[in-house]
Parts: C-alpha cells; sequence; structure tokens
C-alpha cells in the first residue's frame, strides 16, 4: 500500500465537526485519524455541532474541516459560515454518510458537496434480519483513470468492500477518481445497473473539498486502502 505523503507544514489548524446518528460512529472514526493530523503539522479543534461554522472569526484561522454529522440539521447562519469559509480556501473533506448526508434541510449544502446520499441497497429482503448487515454487500471501487496520477488515489487500483454502497445523486462539478456500479438484482424496481461516484473532489471558490463514499464505520475506514485514500484526501483539500 502506497504511503501517505510526508508531513507537511507545521502552523496549520484543522476542525473536526462530527456527531449526528450513532451507527456511523463519528467519535470513534474521526478520533482514528487525529493522530495521523496531528503527525501533519495540524492543531486539532473538536466541535460536536456544526454551530462553530457560524464563528467567522474562528472559521477565518481553519485550513482544513473535518466533517462526519449524519442526518443532522445546519441553521442558514451556520451553513453560510461553512460555505464562506470554503469559498476563502478553507478545505473541507470527509467520508460516506458524515458528509454526503448531513444536512437534508439544506440544499445549498448539497451542492457544495456535489454528492447527495440516495440510497444503499441491500441483500435480499426475504433474507434479512434487521441487523445493520443487511445492507452490506461485495461491490468493487473502480479507479478511474484520472486515479493513476492524482495525490490521493496514485498507486491505488480497484479494490472490493463488503458494507453500505452508496447510490449517489451528482453533478458533473465533481472531478470523480472513483465509482461503484449497483447491481440489478432479481428483488430490485431499476432495470439496468447504476453507476455512482465513490471518490471525488470538487473546487468551491479558493476551497477544496474531498469526499469518499467509503466509511461507513470505523472497521472500514481502518481498511488500509480506505485509510490511505482518507488520509492523502484531507492532506489535498487543506489550505
Amino acid at each position: 500500500m502506497p504511503a501517505a505523503p510526508p508531513p507537511g507544514p507545521s502552523s496549520r489548524t484543522a476542525l473536526v465537526v462530527r456527531g449526528g446518528w450513532e451507527g456511523h460512529q463519528p467519535v470513534e472514526t474521526t478520533d482514528f485519524f487525529l493522530p495521523f493530523l496531528e503527525a501533519n503539522g495540524f492543531t486539532v479543534r473538536i466541535e460536536e455541532s456544526p454551530a462553530i461554522y457560524a464563528d467567522a472569526d474562528h472559521m477565518a484561522t481553519v485550513d482544513l474541516i473535518v466533517q462526519t454529522n449524519t442526518m443532522n440539521t445546519i441553521e442558514r447562519e451556520e451553513f453560510e459560515g461553512l460555505r464562506t469559509a470554503v469559498e476563502n480556501g478553507t478545505g473541507l473533506g470527509g467520508w460516506h454518510g458524515g458528509i454526503a448526508d448531513s444536512y437534508r434541510n439544506n440544499s445549498d449544502y448539497l451542492q457544495l458537496i456535489g454528492g447527495q446520499f440516495a440510497a444503499h441497497p441491500g441483500n435480499d429482503p426475504q433474507k434479512r434480519t434487521g441487523e445493520p448487515s443487511d445492507n452490506y454487500v461485495p461491490h468493487i471501487i473502480h479507479m478511474l483513470p484520472a486515479a493513476a496520477d492524482h495525490p490521493i488515489t496514485a498507486g491505488i487500483d480497484d479494490f472490493e468492500l463488503v458494507t453500505e454502497q452508496y447510490w449517489v445523486l451528482h453533478d458533473d462539478l465533481n472531478d470523480v477518481l472513483a465509482t461503484t456500479t449497483q447491481a440489478v438484482r432479481p428483488w430490485d424496481p431499476w432495470h439496468r445497473p447504476v453507476t455512482s461516484p465513490a471518490i471525488w473532489t470538487r473546487l468551491w471558490g479558493r476551497g477544496r473539498i474531498f469526499v469518499s463514499t467509503p466509511g461507513h464505520r470505523i472497521e472500514i475506514v481502518e481498511n488500509p486502502t480506505v485509510r490511505t485514500i482518507i488520509e492523502r484526501g484531507l492532506l489535498w483539500a487543506a489550505r
């Protein structure tokens, strides 16, 4: 597995905003990356809600936002603070529903991120037990040609996961590095395979945005390939 880039400048600040649905383990997954951020020279502040986004003075000092905050809500002034920070050069990165299913009440947030969770189609309904694993399916994360020489994905080949496979609604402002394709199974109502972005970047104003849909729980971000992609993605996004 290719190593993460060497430590960068030692004077940057990272803001971790976490919360929302506990099933995505927002504390455990963000804690997992704190040593990496600190080793790369970031001073880290942790907040348990998006309220900090409305603090314009603090946001002006932030070089990287790491967000994992699923199915929560955001107030207008909080979102405007987030968007302004990104437009002014603050990086924004995250994984899974913590960034792609964060604030369903705000369509402007969906435009900022460029991809919105729609579904994670699961296994045969007749065999489901009510456990989270009902939605864990084997699938391939397919690296696109653009991934070959991108600093986030260079040297990484297609890989398989058994976890939630995100069906994402998206637009073509995204620079997509990897995709995943929903199959058509006998119980599915769609009639042909559906391909969604799985890893993408997005430029917004002077800011960079990084999204990885793999990252459902701690065991997925601990996967060496997923971990490498997220670590590189956060460094890429940072101011």
